[in-house]
């Protein structure tokens, strides 16, 4: 993906358009009736030019106040059925537009949920965000008014050439020449305009993005003092943006001059060989209003198809795109005849197990790691950054399958079961918590949204997050803010192992889960996990001793492979790397122990 250029404005071919064929089939009653309406209102638009030409040769011309009258009904009514046909159009196709972009997101934002985390490794947020915004919108005034202007153009423009080839030959070959000068420069102007636009959303999209680095980390940019130089930055962006966008409002605005004089001046040189043909009698008075009128047509269906052929290209890019999002398939699956987990604390066994990420294959994570982990049982895993920890993590949850060997859990290869069964089954506490906007209790529900107000206070006092919700005003429907903005780091992993616990999880993954808690709320968090412990398989990666020593089993591992393993005193003495991690890390505790 190209990550460099807003791909909202990408040209794209004609065919693309195919893709929404899907979306628009369970539409077809609304279709037709759009349609019908369009069909209504084009012939209203092509009576009016007949009844002109009537009132003039039959009423004025005639000195018939009775036809006049007459003629001047018939006027109204094409200008009624006209105006009803297309409000009834605009209903329609609007509808339609609305409804389609509506199943086409939730389409596309239903698919990215599905993907696997490899595709997020190599796409950026921003990117998949456009897509559902940026592009749908352009496929939404696709369907909304784009195709149903482009057809009633169209047929005015097919429709009002036959009516002019009929009323006055020889000028109609005028006009057709005329609206062939005209196509052209108009394309030119158009591909000129179009690369202008496309710089102009560039730039747009730059302020976008620096906006939202420097607000998302508000926090950092006002720790170094750097807000004179964010604004500073800001500011030459945003000047950037509409420098672009002055150059883009000359570019259209010396098309519309062109278009403006060309069709005046293709209907002012039309009216002047009319005038002379009114006057040698080639030609009635009327049927030269009712030519002019039907020339006005042609020219403005010609200059407005011209700009609508813009805009489909654009809106096939963007069909393309999400196109694109919807062909994509997770690399995870689950197979068709999954077998089930069985009841209680799993076990886990990992058998010569390898593992790249996708994007780094060449450069091995983890290599030929066995590891057996009865039901019940803590494990500590601890190591030097990029030992591979937490990856070993995102393979138990299975985010990733091994490049070669088996992961096992309750007996059972873990690709052989749902991946939903799977996940329900693990409660998973990241190092970055994520919290959602809304209330505490929102955020503790996620892991089982249908758990009553016990439950959530039960496994909130386990994880001793409700010690500081109770004394909010609103207790567990206090708003936490947009990604917990209200929340220490300490008060989020609480909030985070309450949501991990609320699951009943009958294996619990901890991935440092309290680094940012201080020395007494990670004791009580200790105790707790202690006793969860006895109900539960746990997997916990940890650097803080406290952690360590109160598991079944500790386990080494450097370089992706496990070095070594034991309880704290055993590995202090047989193991060097974790004797040196114990001096680097558990300081306080390590001056006590012989190394």
């Amino acid at each position: 993906m190209d990550n460099k250029k807003d791909q909202s404005l990408k040209k794209g071919k004609v065919t693309d358009l195919r893709a929404l064929r899907p979306f628009l089939k369970p539409y077809r009653l609304e279709i037709g009736l759009a349609g019908l309406f369009l069909v209504i209102s084009t012939s209203g638009a092509l009576a009016i030019p007949a009844a002109v030409g009537q009132v003039i040769d039959q009423g004025f011309m005639a000195d018939n106040l009775a036809n006049i009258n007459r003629w001047f009904w018939l006027l109204f009514l094409a200008a009624c059925v006209m105006a009803v046909g297309g409000g009834l159009r605009f209903y329609w196709v609007s509808w339609l537009g609305q409804r389609v972009v509506a199943d086409i997101r939730k389409a596309v934002y239903g698919r990215i949920l599905d993907l696997s985390p490899e595709f997020f490794a190599t796409t950026r947020t921003g990117e998949v965000l456009s897509r559902l915004n940026t592009d749908t919108t352009l496929v939404e005034t696709l369907v909304g008014s784009t195709v149903s202007f482009a057809i009633r153009n169209a047929v005015m423009l097919v429709a009002s050439s036959v009516a002019l080839a009929l009323t006055a030959p020889k000028l109609a070959l005028v006009i057709a020449g005329l609206i062939i000068l005209m196509i052209v420069p108009v394309s030119f102007f158009g591909r000129w305009v179009r690369r202008l636009s496309r710089d102009a959303q560039d730039r747009i999209a730059d302020i976008s993005a620096v906006g939202d680095e420097s607000i998302n980390a508000i926090q950092t940019v006002q720790a170094f003092a750097q807000e004179d130089r964010e604004r500073s930055r800001f500011w030459h962006i945003v000047e950037a943006a509409v420098l672009a966008a002055k150059r883009r409002i000359g570019a259209s605005t010396v098309m519309i001059v062109f278009i403006i004089l060309m069709t005046f001046g293709a209907i002012t040189f039309v009216l002047w060989l009319g005038a002379r043909a009114v006057l040698t009698e080639a030609m009635t008075p009327g049927q030269l209003g009712q030519f002019v009128l039907y020339a006005a047509i042609a020219a403005g269906s010609t200059a407005s198809l011209s700009e609508i052929w813009t805009q489909i290209q654009r809106a096939a890019g963007a069909t393309e795109r999400l196109a694109e999002l919807l062909s994509l398939r997770p690399t995870i699956t689950s197979p068709e005849t999954p077998q089930s987990l069985p009841e209680g604390p799993l076990s886990v066994k990992l058998r010569g197990v390898h593992f790249a990420y996708p994007s780094r294959p060449a450069d091995p994570v983890i290599n030929g790691i066995n590891l057996d982990i009865p039901a019940g049982q803590t494990v500590a895993i601890v190591g030097p950054s990029g030992a591979g920890k937490s990856t070993l993590l995102q393979l138990l949850l299975r985010f990733y399958d091994p490049t070669h060997g088996v992961i096992e859990m309750g007996g059972i290869s873990i690709q052989a079961l749902e991946v939903a069964q799977l996940r329900r089954a693990i409660g998973y506490v990241p190092q970055d918590v994520a919290v959602f906007s809304g209330t505490a209790s929102h955020n503790i529900r996620y892991g089982q949204p249908d758990a009553d107000k016990a439950l959530v206070s039960k496994v909130s006092e386990m994880a001793h997050a409700h010690e500081f919700i109770k004394r909010w005003e609103s207790g567990y429907e206090t708003e936490l803010g947009e990604r917990g903005v209200r929340l220490s780091g300490g008060q989020r992993q609480r909030i985070a192992i309450a949501r991990a616990l609320i699951k009943a999880p009958q294996l619990l993954l901890l991935d440092e889960a309290t680094a940012s808690l201080d020395a007494q709320s990670e004791q009580l968090v200790q105790q707790a996990l202690e006793s969860i412990s006895r109900d539960h398989t746990v997997v916990v990666i940890a650097h803080r001793l406290a952690t360590v020593r109160r598991a079944d089993r500790i386990v080494v591992m450097d370089e992706g492979q496990i070095v070594a393993q034991g309880s704290h005193e055993e590995l202090l003495g047989s193991s060097q790397l974790y004797a040196n991690l114990a001096r680097l890390q558990f300081l306080d505790e390590a001056k006590s122990k012989p190394v």
